[in-house]
């Protein structure tokens, strides 16, 4: 395996883990290191720290599958973000995600964050992003 987390940032998790009466508690942190650092987790970071924790790669991907902050992919360059909510939604906000992803060649029905193939935007609903006065913000 090709992956490989920086010293420190392993001795940081450690250390970490001690705050924690079960190492499986302490899943959640690891992966917020993990994707800060990594900026995404990757399938060896699951298995990575699966191994680290003694838990079975399955109940690690549970979590990033199941909450919506982890990536799965790197982002682009620049990170498009518009906000799908209430206030947003009653102003256009689906109608700009389509018009934005059709401008940069991706799928303007796809549900789920798209990067261009350069890597250089990626577009994505997201929650609240506290304007709503002056939706659609993205």
């Amino acid at each position: 395996m090709s992956f490989s987390v920086p010293a420190s940032l392993e001795a940081e998790l450690d250390e970490l883990t001690t705050h924690y009466p079960v190492q499986r508690s302490a899943s959640l942190m690891f992966l917020h290191a993990l994707q800060e650092h990594f900026g995404y987790i990757s399938k060896d970071a699951v298995e990575w720290t699966a191994r680290k924790l003694g838990l079975q790669p399955i109940n690690v991907y549970d979590l990033v599958t199941f909450y919506p902050m982890f990536r799965q992919e790197p982002l682009g360059k620049t990170h498009i973000k518009v906000c799908r909510t209430l206030s947003c939604s009653l102003a256009g906000s689906a109608e700009l995600r389509e018009r934005f992803c059709t401008r940069l060649g991706l799928d303007p029905h796809a549900h789920a964050a798209q990067t261009t193939p350069a890597g250089r935007f990626t577009v994505e609903f997201v929650e609240c992003l506290a304007s709503c006065g002056t939706a659609p913000v993205v």
